[in-house]
């Protein structure tokens, strides 16, 4: 997956007229979590249960490098549109939990071992889980699809 592909996709999830802001953001930083095979990806509406922030986006990675890549390419993606993280906790340090406040929106990516540990999905159980589309999970660009005569034998 090229950076191209991804910044085209984030973009456009982010002037989606669909989605209002802050919500295009949400959308947006779930979008890339689901495209680096993040697991159990949530999108949690705290408008009416938290004052801390709109929107939580939370997230599962496999191992810590995965989820420092994907609080990376979130970072740089927020960056390019020119929206700054008020702060970011756990990046450069060996953690379970990485945080990425951007006010409105807070991105939560955890170790798979650690978020039942911290359970944010219990502590916000009350709050609304906006849908996400299935199409926002791992998906390949289509120059890099298979082609139709391809017989699938060809496994590297």
């Amino acid at each position: 997956m090229s950076r191209e592909y991804v910044t085209k996709e984030v973009e456009a999830i982010y002037k989606d007229a669909n989605f209002a802001e802050p919500l295009n953001m949400a959308m947006a930083t779930a979008w890339i979590m689901g495209n680096f095979k993040g697991l159990n990806l949530k999108v949690l509406d705290l408008r009416n249960h938290s004052s801390i922030a709109d929107f939580f986006v939370i997230g599962s990675a496999g191992n810590l490098t995965q989820a420092s890549a994907m609080a990376e390419e979130i970072s740089l993606q927020m960056r390019n549109l020119g929206v700054e993280a008020i702060s970011r906790e756990g990046l450069k340090q060996s953690t379970d939990w990485i945080l990425l406040d951007y006010g409105d929106v807070i991105v939560h990516v955890f170790h798979e071992a650690a978020r039942t540990v911290y359970d944010l999905d219990q502590l916000y159980k009350n709050a609304l889980s906006v849908e996400i589309p299935e199409s926002y999970y791992f998906s390949t660009p289509e120059s890099a699809r298979k082609s139709s005569n391809d017989d699938g034998r060809n496994y590297f």
